[in-house]
């Protein structure tokens, strides 16, 4: 099971931006618009992370944090406000939240603080991925196809996870660059279609039916057809 994020935030534009954002990443996602709407939803959804906004109407987010840390949970919190002065991050990392990010934010920082706090919680959580008769056991890093053992490079693997988070769906080559490479190698490199190439191999070895599809002029979608 993915992990499940729960969104305390009052303002709904942002709300929105998290949840695209963060449902893309393969994590199930809930959100309050307030206070004691979320607590309701802590105690309902039982998440594995929290952002939270610190400036909400009614219990602000200092109070929810001191409520769900009273009930003794430790799962992580990530405190969203527009208060930047060093007494702001102070008091707020003093009230129990595990890390703390100002408004406005870039999505793709709030993401990486996401992963950094899920792993340093839940490090020993095994997720085995899978698709058809495809399967990637995350914490141990072996990929297999029919029970059939696949040895993958590095990069492979970072591919191969890529496209099993997102089954069916067209990954553009400036998205797969950003997720697997961390930047653009430009729009004349083919190291992109040599990594696809050598994971086909590998996911074909035996004769298996293709599961890697090129999508012309857009990127590559993980299905079982054309």
């Amino acid at each position: 099971m993915n992990e499940k994020i729960l969104i305390i935030e009052d303002d709904q534009a942002i709300v929105r931006v998290l949840k695209r954002s963060l449902t893309y990443e393969g994590y199930q996602v809930e959100s309050a618009l307030e206070g004691e709407d979320g607590i309701r939803k802590y105690q309902q959804f039982r998440p594995d992370l929290i952002i939270l906004d610190w400036m909400l109407p009614g219990m602000d987010g200092l109070d929810v944090c001191d409520r769900i840390r009273s009930f003794g949970d430790k799962l992580p919190i990530l405190m969203l406000t527009a208060k930047d002065t060093t007494h702001d991050r102070v008091q707020g990392l003093d009230s129990g939240v595990d890390d703390y990010m100002v408004k406005p934010f870039e999505i793709e920082e709030l993401n990486a603080r996401i992963r950094a706090l899920l792993r340093r919680t839940i490090p020993e959580r095994s997720v085995v991925l899978s698709y058809s008769d495809l399967e990637l056991d995350t914490s141990t890093r072996l990929a297999s196809r029919a029970g059939r053992i696949i040895t993958l490079t590095a990069k492979e693997y970072d591919l191969l996870e890529l496209f099993l988070r997102h089954p069916r769906q067209v990954l553009t080559r400036d998205v797969i660059f950003d997720r697997v490479w961390g930047y653009d190698f430009g729009g004349e490199s083919n190291v992109l279609d040599v990594y696809i190439r050598y994971l086909r191999q590998k996911i074909e070895e035996k004769g298996e039916t293709r599961l890697l599809y090129t999508v012309r002029g857009v990127g590559y979608v993980l299905r079982d057809m054309p």
